[in-house]
This record gives C-alpha cells, structure tokens and sequence, in this order.
C-alpha cells in the first residue's frame, strides 16, 4: 500500500513538471512570434526609407568624374598664389581583353587624329615596341638550348626577353620610318605605369580640332578618348614655390594608403610641402554619377573644389627677402675667402603668435663660367649647422635657474687652460665683466665658468676636468625648452632636430655652452629667439593662417576656421629672460652685433660665429675648417613685432694669407630688418 501511494504520489509530481514545462514553452513560443512580428513591422515600415536607400545604394552602379580641382592658396593679405587652370588632354584607358595586336593597330590609327613630338622615345621603347609588332621573328632570336632553360627555370621569362632585346639590331629597327616611330612612343604612353589607369597621351599643345577629332571618333578609337583634368598655376612663379610643395599621380609606394582613404589611383595628390601637409583640406570631391539602364550618366552630386587656404606669408615681403638674399650672396661669390660658401637663409616670424611672414634660402651654383642662384628654402627646415654664440642666452638661461650665477654676478674673462686640453678663450680677453657685458661682447671663458660649476668642477689652472653630475641632460633640457634640439612642430612634413653629440666629454661640455657642439636648423634658431622676444613662452611656427569653404566663383567663402597660436611650453622664469632680453640689447647698442640690424627701432639679438668643417676632396673624411655666421635679433625690444634670424654656413675659410672675412650674413640683416620696417610694420 505505501509503495501504490509513493508511485501515484510521483506520477501526480511529473505531471506538474511536464505542465510547468509547456508553460514555459508556451510562453517562449509567444515571446518569439512577438519578437519576429516586431522586427517585420520595424523592417516594413518604422525603416522602409531607410532599407530602399541601402538597397540603391547596393544595386546601383555609381562612377566617379576626374580629380576636382584642388583649392586655392593665398598669401595673408589674400592675395592669390595658387589657382587651377583647365587643360585638355587625350587619353587612353585600356579596355578589356584587347590584345598586343590590336592596341599596335589603335596606336597607328590614333595618328591620323593627332600630331605626336616622338623626341623621348627611347632606343628600349622602340625594341620593345618591335618585339611586340614582331612576336614570331623575336622568338627567334632565342635559342632552342635557352628555350629549354627557360622550362626547367634555369632561367626566367624576364631573362628571356632581356636577351631578346639585346640581340635586336640596327637592320631589324630599319624596317620602320618616322611613322613608325610615332606609333612606337604612342603604343609606349599607352602601356606605361598600372594596366587600370588612364594614360596621358598628349596633355600640351593639343589644338581644338585634335581634340574634336578624338570627341567625335572615340567609340571608333579602342580606348582613345579626351576630358578636361587641370594643373596649378603659380601667380608669383618660383617666388616661395618649393614650399608651396608640388602635385603629381600616387606612387606605386603610396597606393594601399590612398585607396584606403577613398582615393583612386588617377587623382593627383599633393606630394611635398603645403601641398602634401594640407591635402585633406586642398582635395577637391569629384562628381558622382550612377550609370542608368541604357547606360547613360546620371548625376548625383557635382563636383567640388578643395577648400581654400590662406598662409601667413606675406608675398610682397618674400620676394623683397628673396631678391635681397640673391643680390647679396653672388656679392659674397665675388669676395675674397668665399669659396666653400654658397648658400644662406632667412626666416621671419611673428613673436607672440609663430606665424612665419617669409622664409628664404638661395644657394648659388657655379654653371657655364658664372654663378646662378637657385631656391634652397627647404634646407631652412632640414640643414642643421653649427650656430656658435648665438646660443649664449640660452646657456645664460642654464646657469640662472641651477643658481650657478645670480643677475649681476661678475667674472673674469681670462683664457681657460684645463689639463691635456689647448687654452680656450674668448675672442678678446674682455677682464672683470658681469652677465650683461657677457651677452653683449659674447664672452666665451663666461659661459666656460657656469659650466664647470654647473658640472661640480672647481677650476684652477692646468686641472683634470671631471664632471660629477648629469650636466649635458640639464643644458639640452633648457635648449629643448627654448626649441633647440627638439623638432619646432611646423606645418611642414619634414623636419630635421638636428644632430646630438654623442660623446659626454668634459673639454666638449665647454663646446656646447658657446654652441659648437650640438647642429640646430635655422627654423630652430628662429623658435629660439621667438621664445625669447616673447618672454619665455615657445610658440609653434606655422604657416597655415586660415581655411575657407570652396565656392564657384573666384571669392573666397565662409570661414571654415583661423588657426589660434600655440605655446608648446613656457620658461618658469621670466626675470631672467628679461635679463637675457637686456643683454641683447647690449649686444646691437654697443656689442659684437652693433647696427647690424640697422637704423630700426630699438633692436635687440645675438650673433654667432662657429668653426665648422668640410670634407672638400671628397674622400669621406672633414679636412677644412671653415668659418660660419649667424644672427637672431627681435624689434623693437621693448614691444617685439617680428624676429629674423639669418644663417651663413661656410661662409668664410680662414685657410688663407689673406685676412679677409665677408660679411655678406651681417648685410643680409641689416637690410632685410630695415626693408620691414620701412614697408610691414605689422601690429
């Protein structure tokens, strides 16, 4: 009886289970119809519009027009630099499956339309153009014995037509005449570069009845056709050009990144300078069209010109700094001890804001008995040079905050003698002198001083120099915060921070207090006294002033926006860089720099001179000292509105009997400091 009762009790318990579970069942059924109905009626009608757009936009063929034109680039008082110019051209863009045969057949048929210069035809071209037109004969020309290297890979296909070009000769180039010729260097533009692009075929000269002719028969030409592309045009010619940066098709290097930026491979992108830096913003958007049942073009958005830029260049004073530095530097070529020199630069800036007004180099290159000038302004921001003196402030700087000298600290200029190392002295022993005077005549045994206290060395005569801390870390630290030794961060997309001794040496140490250890670029020695003419704050340089939205007309649009200045960091202390500005001052009233900016207002700056060395027979080895210049100053000190810094690598070889030193750097200053401030006197 117990065991009938505990089975029924067990049954009545499964059940229970069983109910409970097609309730769940049930519920879950319910649940998922809810879901799925939901989802359909989401599908069907909350996103119809949304889904039909999807589905266009999958199943409709869209094509893209030629590149846009690019924007416009302006100076800072908007006058235009760079614009676009239409230009027609004939092209050809391989169609599928044709043959060797049939594109040698499109290329003589192509000149009955137009007229071809064949000048650039290459002996290479014109046999590999045989080989093609002659497939059988150049088989020939290789052995059976080759032939069968060829099958067991002893040697390749290239190979094979490598020798089949070496053995074409003369008497099989003969059976072709002018025509021919023609025929070959068109068949050469037609295969050159990537099977997928357009091919240039003729771009200059084209009249308008070749371009008709190519417009009318195109359909009759096997991928012969013409449009309209554009190329820049430079309003003020070379003036500025290498920095304004150039334009060309993308580079079989560059590929994955343009295509995977929604490039394709037949737009022209900027590939140096304000072009390449500024390409997100000067690309044009091409046209889009969807291609209909009948395969007609249907538009769906225009085509649109890049956005335009406006720099912070101001081209009338660029081209005055350029004519003077070409006017000065073949003045130096004709001077005496000038024969390693050859080349200068100059830089502009805007103290409290880093916007560059003009920046300049010229080189002069001996050719056909005299001396041209050439544009060297890259090598502002990519030579770096020894730059001497011109660093003291900056050493001063070091020995101020490490409390190595207090301002009005006194001491003695007298030649330094340390053990196993030549005396080391200033240009002229300048006596009991205190930091100011140290500044202004450019004492070098001032900066010899600090530096050795700063390392822990008590000086005496004759004494083994040891340093006994992390000295070079404290002096390149305070150079990196005055932007010596550290990258600038211009707009540009190169950039040298110059070369970094590697050597921890005591007798080196002294070297790099007077700047001759350490390279810095003249974009750097320019952020440098920024940072010193602006009471301590570094300001990035730039050369980007603002950006306006594209319009279809020749005026500039709505602003897109201004670019703000930026401090990269400041100095801690700004009583000392007023001292430093105090002892510039020095320098131009009354020091090594007197009048070299001129009769301008209240100037103050620091010169350098530094040896450098040259390897003048080409061996790989230095063996010549020269002698180079440079200058940095600000105006007026009391209110800076600008800052010029002018560098002459090589300027003087002291290697002669002759005594004579030019001074090409100092008159590049003093004419450009007074040529701005008679004319751009910005506020």
């Amino acid at each position: 009886m117990v065991k009938y009762m505990y089975k029924r009790k067990k049954n009545k318990n499964l059940k229970k289970v069983q109910q409970f579970r097609f309730n769940v069942l049930e519920v879950c059924v319910v649940v998922f119809f809810l879901i799925i109905g939901f989802s359909l009626f989401k599908v069907m009608v909350l996103d119809n519009e949304y889904y039909i757009k999807v589905l266009n936009k999958l199943t409709e063929n869209v094509v893209y027009g030629t590149s846009a034109p690019r924007g416009r680039i302006y100076d800072r008082n908007y006058n235009l630099l760079v614009d676009n110019k239409a230009v027609p051209i004939i092209y050809y863009k391989k169609p599928d499956g044709i043959s060797i045969g049939e594109e040698i057949k499109s290329a003589y048929n192509v000149l009955n339309y137009i007229e071809i210069d064949n000048s650039n035809l290459t002996n290479t071209n014109f046999k590999e153009f045989w080989i093609a037109d002659n497939p059988n004969t150049a088989k020939n020309k290789i052995t059976d014995e080759e032939w069968l290297k060829l099958k067991n890979r002893k040697i390749s296909s290239q190979d094979i037509y490598y020798l089949q070009l070496s053995r074409i000769t003369e008497e099989d180039l003969s059976i072709y005449g002018e025509i021919d010729k023609k025929a070959a260097y068109i068949y050469y533009l037609m295969n050159k570069g990537y099977s997928y692009e357009e091919k240039v075929i003729k771009k200059e000269g084209i009249s308008d009845l070749e371009y008709a002719y190519i417009a009318e028969n195109s359909s009759l030409l096997n991928g012969f056709d013409v449009k309209y592309s554009w190329e820049r045009v430079y309003l003020y010619g070379d003036t500025f050009k290498s920095i304004l940066g150039n334009i060309s098709s993308i580079t079989k290097e560059d590929k994955d990144y343009y295509l995977n930026n929604g490039y394709s491979l037949d737009e022209l992108v900027g590939v140096s300078y304000l072009e390449k830096q500024y390409e997100n913003i000067l690309r044009g958007d091409k046209a889009t069209y969807k291609v209909g049942d009948n395969n007609e073009l249907i538009l769906l958005s225009d085509g649109k010109r890049g956005n335009d830029i406006v720099l912070t260049i101001d081209i009338n004073l660029q081209m005055e700094v350029e004519k003077i530095l070409s006017e000065e530097i073949l003045r130096a070529k004709g001077e005496a001890n000038t024969e390693y020199y050859n080349h200068s630069f100059v830089v502009i800036q805007q103290p409290n804001t880093g916007e560059i007004l003009a920046m300049s180099g010229k080189q002069a290159i001996f050719s056909n008995g005299e001396y041209k000038i050439v544009d060297y302004t890259p090598g502002i921001v990519t030579s770096p040079m020894t730059v001497g003196s011109i660093v003291k402030g900056a050493s001063m700087y070091v020995g101020y905050i490490n409390n190595v000298i207090e301002i009005g600290e006194y001491k003695r200029d007298e030649c330094v003698k340390l053990y196993s190392v030549p005396k080391k002295c200033s240009w002229a022993t300048l006596g009991y002198i205190n930091d100011l005077t140290a500044l202004a005549q450019s004492s070098n045994v001032y900066q010899f001083k600090i530096a050795m206290e700063l390392a822990g060395f008590d000086y005496s005569y004759n004494k083994k120099f040891v340093i006994n801390n992390d000295v070079y870390d404290k002096y390149r630290k305070t150079f990196n915060e005055f932007g010596l030794g550290v990258k600038t961060g211009i707009d540009l997309p190169i950039e040298s921070v110059g070369n970094v001794g590697d050597s921890n040496s005591p007798d080196l140490l002294l070297n790099f207090a007077i700047g001759q250890y350490d390279t810095y670029t003249t974009m750097q020695l320019s952020q440098y006294m920024n940072t010193i003419a602006s009471d301590g704050k570094r300001y990035k340089p730039h050369l980007l002033k603002e950006v306006y939205n594209s319009t279809n007309s020749a005026e500039l649009g709505e602003l897109d926006y201004r670019v703000e200045p930026i401090v990269l960091n400041e100095l801690e202390n700004v009583e000392y860089i007023k001292r430093i500005q105090e002892g510039m001052r020095g320098v131009i009233s009354y020091g090594t720099g007197r009048n070299i900016m001129g009769y301008i207002d209240n100037p103050a700056g620091k010169t350098g001179t530094s040896e450098s060395f040259l390897d003048t027979n080409q061996d790989g080895k230095v063996d010549t000292l020269t002698l180079s210049k440079t200058f940095s100053g600000f105006a007026p000190y009391d209110n800076p509105k600008m800052t010029l810094t002018v560098t002459s690598p090589d300027l003087i070889n002291p290697n002669t009997n002759n005594d004579f030193s030019s001074y090409a750097n100092n008159r590049i200053a003093r004419r450009i400091s007074m040529r701005y401030f008679e004319s751009y006197n910005y506020n």
